[in-house]
């Protein structure tokens, strides 16, 4: 699956990607190890379980999280939400496009 981690694009528009899960630490650990590693930090949400999830709005009943991006502007106001299915990665043009929009 793609990622957009890394991308000079985000770079330029002095973006930050961050991953969150309601995984523990050393799951998310483990994960990232299988992956090689990642180039973008990975954060738990595993307690209290999925608090940050709840409060956005995105924790499934069956504790995990849907597939989701948020453009978050410099004072925390949420400019842009996409949320797609776990096996799909939006445009990036779209993420692109939102993160313009605070330009």
């Amino acid at each position: 699956m793609p990622s957009y981690s890394g991308n000079p694009e985000f770079e330029k528009r002095n973006a930050q990607v961050l991953g969150i899960s309601t995984d523990s630490v050393y799951s998310n650990e483990a994960w990232a190890k299988t992956l090689g590693g990642l180039l973008y930090p990975l954060l738990s949400d595993f307690w209290p379980h999925g608090k940050t999830a709840v409060d956005y709005g995105i924790l499934r009943g069956t504790g995990t999280t849907e597939r989701a991006i948020f453009v978050v502007d410099e004072a925390g106001v949420i400019r842009y939400i996409d949320i797609h299915p776990i096996s799909e990665v939006p445009p990036l043009s779209k993420i692109l496009a939102a993160l313009d929009a605070l330009a």
